[in-house]
């Protein structure tokens, strides 16, 4: 059984625990249950790290759109 996913990160560690699963399975020595494993968290890992770039791309079109005067502005993330 995976082992649980710590809480969430910030999206520069979740890319380099992601970097270290790649190299981990680049390496060829693993048993396949152990591969496959790596490969399940690695897709989590990846799936997490796509949503929070997304939702940090939906920031910054907020911030531009406000044109002259740069106002953050809450916003809701789309569901999946």
């Amino acid at each position: 059984m995976p082992e649980p996913e710590p809480p969430q990160e910030n999206f520069e560690a979740g890319l380099k625990q992601l970097e270290a699963i790649v190299k981990e399975m680049e390496s060829g020595d693993l048993p396949l249950e152990k591969s496959i494993e790596l490969f399940e968290k690695g897709i989590r890992l990846s799936e997490r790290c796509r949503k929070q770039l997304e939702e940090a791309e939906t920031k910054v079109e907020i911030l531009l759109k406000k044109g002259d005067k740069v106002q953050p502005e809450p916003f809701e993330p789309r569901s999946a």
